[in-house]
């Protein structure tokens, strides 16, 4: 592939399975943990915490991208925070994974918490009553049957992540080699004179990518299904 596409090409392509790869497993464990408390409780502001979980899939990702930026940036409450630390998010390829990650988040907690709410909860108060702990009943019982969506949550959301555009190159720029990610590489090919053979060449890259995540993901949770329905 690194002799089809060029030097800018290859670095964008290589920034966004990077970004999409950081932002799927740093949202992983907050999406089992926010979809569990979707499907299983019930409380006051449940609705609130939903809809704030779904805004970026309602919002422009350029009001998401501006939010992060207020917030995040080096003179917001957060970002001017951490900034002490020496931790920048603003127009660094991490506050990309940021973009990517909350972009990408609604999809998987929705696919995860489907696959809980599809579990009969039977099996986890059967479990209780034998004295197993919350966590012992989530990992052993809950966990192992929800497989199937996780990897589906989790593999939809690295390739959102990957095709994320609005919320990214607003928050952190299009900087070739440092935030250009795939979907602003072709942006930024298609403002140029004769760029356009560079931004066909990372569409074909961004439709294999999208539809081998898709396919991968019905592979690999049939597989799952069948090996957990097995045992």
């Amino acid at each position: 592939m690194s002799d089809w596409l060029g030097p800018q090409e290859w670095m964008a392509v290589q920034l966004s399975l990077r970004v999409a790869f950081w932002a799927t497993l740093v949202t992983l464990p907050p999406g089992l943990f926010i979809a569990h408390v979707l499907a299983r409780h019930d409380f006051p502001g449940k609705q609130i915490l939903n809809g704030i979980v779904h805004l970026p899939l309602i919002l422009p990702p350029v009001v998401t991208g501006y939010v992060l930026l207020l917030t995040f940036g080096t003179r917001g409450p957060v970002g001017g925070f951490l900034q002490e630390f020496g931790i920048v998010f603003a127009f660094r390829w991490t506050g990309a994974v940021l973009a990517a990650g909350i972009m990408a988040f609604p999809l998987m907690v929705r696919a995860i918490r489907l696959s809980i709410e599809a579990v009969d909860p039977r099996l986890e108060q059967a479990a209780s009553t034998l004295g197993a702990s919350r966590l012992w009943v989530f990992l052993t019982v809950t966990l192992p049957l929800i497989l199937p969506g996780v990897i589906a949550g989790a593999i939809l959301a690295f390739a959102k992540a990957m095709g994320e555009f609005g919320a990214t190159i607003t928050f952190v720029s299009n900087i070739p080699g440092q935030t250009q990610t795939l979907p602003s590489a072709i942006y930024a090919f298609l403002q140029v004179p004769g760029g356009e053979d560079a931004a066909l060449r990372l569409v074909a890259v961004s439709v294999v990518v999208a539809m081998g995540a898709l396919i991968l993901s019905e592979v690999l949770a049939r597989r799952v299904q069948k090996r957990v329905g097995g045992a």
